[in-house]
This record gives structure tokens, sequence and C-alpha cells, in this order.
């Protein structure tokens, strides 16, 4: 049980921090692109915060393959084939809460498939109040 808390804490922790890199980057880089329409400036951040959501659902993927080896973390079950293809793609209905229910986590793991469904609420939140900054700043009387 323990095991399971340092990963998922660990997990989670990556996750924040790889968000908050790149918000704290993205407010940095922005003003110093040399791009005089500033949609395009926001397209910019628009690409760059999908990467980030892209490489922590990824993490969480990594994390549910090395989990699901090992029995004391639980498995996935249902269509779910041990791949890591499948592992990130329950990552993504997880982190997105999206949620078909064709691969579901059994014993330990369901606490990181909530404990995903909630990081992901909480960053694409996250991203949503940093875009509406970034879109007044740059739309403001433009």
């Amino acid at each position: 049980m323990l095991a399971t808390f340092i990963v998922n804490g660990l997990l989670i922790t990556l996750a924040v921090l790889i968000h908050y890199e790149a918000l704290f980057r993205l407010s940095k880089w922005m003003p110093l692109l040399n791009i005089r329409k500033h949609r395009s400036r926001i397209l910019v951040a628009v690409f760059g915060i999908l990467c980030a959501h892209v490489l922590e659902i990824w993490l969480f993927a990594f994390g549910y393959y090395f989990m699901s080896g090992f029995e004391v973390f639980g498995q996935l079950a249902g269509n779910f084939d041990g791949s890591l293809l499948d592992c990130s793609y329950f990552s993504f209905t997880s982190y997105t809460s999206l949620g078909f229910g064709d691969i579901h986590p059994l014993g330990p793991l369901r606490f990181l498939a909530g404990l995903e469904a909630l990081t992901g609420l909480v960053l694409i939140s996250w991203t949503a109040s940093f875009m509406f900054i970034e879109m007044q700043r740059f739309w403001t009387n433009k």
C-alpha cells in the first residue's frame, strides 16, 4: 500500500511540475516571439499547452504500464492486452474524465485512475485560466 502512495504521489508531482514549467516558459516566451499577429501567439500557446498535456498523459501511461506489471499494484482489465498503447489509451480517457469503460482498473490501480482524473481536471482548468489571461493580454485594444 505504501508503494502505491509513493508511485501515485510521484506521478502527480511530476505531472504538476511539467505543467507548471510549460505554463511558466510559455508566459515568458510568448511576449518575445517576433510574431506580428496576436492570433498566432495564442496558437503557439495552445499547441505548447497541448504538448504539455500529452506529455503528462504519457507519464501516467508509463505509470500504468509499470504498475500493471506487478500484482501488488493491481491490473487493468477488459479490452486490455497489456501494451503500452493500451495504457496510453486508458490514460487519455482517465485524464480527460472521458472514461469509455472498455478498460477498467482493478485493485490499487483504481486509486491512480481517480487521482489522474482529478489531476487532469485541475490541470485543464489551470490551462483554461492561463489562456484567458494570455488572450486578454494580447487582444486588449489590438
